[in-house]
């Protein structure tokens, strides 16, 4: 991961790891290590999409990642991985709800309703190249035996970017009354008001549910074409609101960031184990945000006054309408709303459009105004050395 090292993830994913669990599984333990410390390795391994081995040699490796995680020896594989084959699913649901609640302290958004949007992906089962398989389907004239995958539904809040709540299971499969129970456990880490979910999850079932049960909105297109039986879904064929449904395209940038950084495959040779690999990825993706979370946004009310826009000098237009000049951006999933830093004040004389023009116009004028200037000295100069010349 270019934009944030293996330390600060290591320290997040610690910090979250003792919140949520005790420090030995039981009294009568070996107390070499501790089971915070172990769901962290296998964050780690999620997020640097390690294998076992993998981790193991870099662990012996990396002094200050063992000093982070404050380990006074590096386990073996096998210890990691008989780790996870008995890591309840319950504690990687306690890990993402703690890191939601972490996200939503970081974020001054208030206590206002979240916009969740709910969809599955696929998920490979082993890491076998693509180009080691394209070879067998040309040896076998084109034709593959039909094999199973892993489908990983999850929830995310649109506005936010978090996963609030996942699910995995053996595709391909109809996940249309998965929809309730992920709802209802993304309803308990943060209230819910619209839920969006493309035609997989269509059903007038879900939209009671959705707004009978956890009292919020549900936008859901039809399925099939004609005129569709129930109250709710009678009501999307009649008048379906694409304003609200547009947001829903962000959980495809969610899904895209989690394959293109973190990886793109949940490996196990048994199921549950593959099961158990997607909800870490998930988690991963919750502690890669929380480690690289926005910058909060504070007052909407700028300082600056209406003649602060008199001048022309291109620091200063970017300071009041991008904040910083020299400030780096966030190469993360952070969205930037440079515009709303304009005042208040000016927006009531011309509005932003028209501050956005009368700002550019000004610094072109006085771009160009400077540049006249200096052509101007240069030609007084010359003609001035010219006069001394014809004097002499």
């Amino acid at each position: 991961m270019p934009e944030i090292g293996l330390l600060p993830f290591a320290r997040v994913a610690m910090d979250v790891a003792m919140a949520i669990l005790p420090t030995y599984r039981s009294r009568f333990s070996k107390h070499q290590f501790t089971q915070p410390q172990l769901l962290a390795i296998l964050c780690l391994m999620r997020y640097e999409d390690w294998t076992f081995r993998e981790a193991e040699v870099r662990l012996r490796e990396h002094a200050e990642l063992r000093a982070v995680l404050r380990l006074s020896s590096v386990p073996d594989y096998s210890t990691v991985y008989r780790f996870l084959q008995r890591l309840p699913d319950d504690t990687m649901e306690s890990a993402l709800g703690e890191s939601v609640r972490r996200l939503r302290r970081s974020s001054r958004r208030g206590r206002r309703r979240a916009c969740v949007a709910v969809d599955g992906t696929g998920l490979a089962q082993h890491a076998v190249s693509t180009y080691f398989i394209r070879r067998v389907e040309q040896h076998a004239g084109g034709k593959t035996r039909y094999r199973h995958f892993l489908k990983w539904l999850i929830v995310v809040d649109v506005d936010r970017q978090i996963i609030l709540a996942q699910r995995a299971r053996q595709g391909p499969w109809c996940d249309t009354r998965a929809l309730p129970g992920l709802v209802d456990a993304a309803s308990r880490s943060m209230p819910i008001g619209v839920v969006l979910a493309d035609a997989e999850f269509d059903s007038e079932a879900n939209h009671r549910h959705v707004r009978g049960t956890l009292g919020a909105h549900s936008v859901i297109p039809n399925r099939r074409r004609g005129i569709p039986e129930g109250e709710f879904r009678y009501q999307m064929h009649r008048a379906f609101p694409r304003p609200l449904y547009g947001p829903r395209a962000k959980i495809e940038t969610v899904f895209s960031v989690i394959k293109r950084k973190l990886s793109t495959k949940a490996p196990g040779r048994s199921l549950p184990t593959q099961m158990r690999q997607a909800l870490l990825l998930g988690l991963a993706f919750n502690l890669y945000r929380l480690r690289h979370r926005p910058a909060p946004i504070g007052c909407k009310q700028s300082h600056f006054k209406f003649n602060d826009f008199g001048s022309a000098d291109s620091k200063r237009v970017t300071r009041v309408f991008f904040g910083s000049a020299d400030s780096k951006e966030d190469s993360g999933l952070s969205r930037v709303d440079g515009v709303s830093a304009a005042g208040s004040t000016s927006e009531n004389i011309f509005g932003r459009a028209e501050i956005c023009r009368y700002a550019i116009s000004e610094l072109l004028f006085g771009r160009a105004r400077r540049a006249g200037l200096t052509q101007g000295a240069k030609l007084s100069t010359k003609l001035g050395a010219g006069r001394k010349g014809e004097r002499r």
